[in-house]
């Protein structure tokens, strides 16, 4: 068994063929979901596909990409028993404002909107989903400042930046997707072997990042074979391992009852 911890299953790119899309994922031995919140403009979406599967779970938060969307009408939704987590939520530096005091200015507001989630995850004791991407180093210091620890959480599409290998002292996990399939991962290959294994949980981050062989096709959650398969082949273990592994630490993470 497998559980795809971040999947964006409200995507308008599955409206279409979603019950195929699951059924296949089911068939490849995918069994749980997670649905990050990235746009709040879909968590009705997320919401209602949990309440209808099963085994779909969601989370609730704002994305850096979309602090100026904040609202805390969005978090009446964390005692929903599917609700399994607050994010995706961090700080994304990728492209800041070129003038200097509007990019001061859009890092204070992401640092604060990233304060304010976790606060609220402490508060429902909840763990963290977490969104990194340039800008490790701040994020780990709030992360410590804020005392994450106390629920702790899991870097999405952990960039194989060394300096956050000190969270997994933290209750941090390492969410691992289809980029360890890259050619060009070698980064992310020669850092997995560091990661504790009790840390590691696999995930797509459908419909984005598909791996390889597949890459320029819509991700899906049926593809964490391929990126079980790439973990097996790096850890030197085989298939089952990494999947019952990644299994239970999610459950244990998410406190899923599966």
């Amino acid at each position: 068994m497998i559980i795809d911890t971040h999947c964006h299953l409200d995507n308008i790119k599955y409206r279409d063929d979603l019950k195929e899309v699951l059924k296949k994922s089911i068939d490849s031995g995918v069994q749980k979901f997670i649905i990050p919140a990235a746009d709040p403009r879909d968590l009705e979406r997320a919401i209602e596909l949990s309440e209808t599967e099963e085994n779909i779970y969601f989370a609730i938060g704002i994305h850096p990409y979309h602090t100026d969307d904040w609202t805390d009408e969005i978090f009446k939704y964390l005692d929903n028993p599917k609700c399994v987590a607050v994010g995706e939520c961090g700080l994304d530096y990728f492209r800041l404002p070129k003038n200097e005091d509007e990019k001061i200015e859009y890092i204070e507001r992401q640092k604060d909107i990233f304060r304010k989630q976790i606060q609220i995850a402490k508060a429902i004791r909840k763990p963290l989903i977490i969104h990194i991407r340039d800008a490790s180093e701040d994020a780990k210091q709030i992360l410590i400042e804020e005392k994450a620890d106390e629920v702790g959480g899991v870097l999405h599409c952990y960039n194989a930046d060394e300096t956050l290998l000190e969270l997994a002292d933290h209750n941090f996990y390492f969410g691992i997707g289809g980029v360890l399939t890259f050619k060009n991962a070698k980064r992310l290959v020669n850092v997995l072997p560091k990661i504790p294994i009790e840390k590691l949980l696999v995930e797509t981050d459908s419909p984005y990042l598909t791996p390889h062989p597949n890459r320029g096709k819509r991700n899906e959650p049926s593809y964490t074979k391929l990126v079980v398969e790439k973990m097996a082949e790096i850890l030197e273990l085989n298939f089952k391992e990494i999947a019952d592994l990644t299994t239970e630490n999610s459950k244990k993470l998410f406190n899923l009852n599966v």
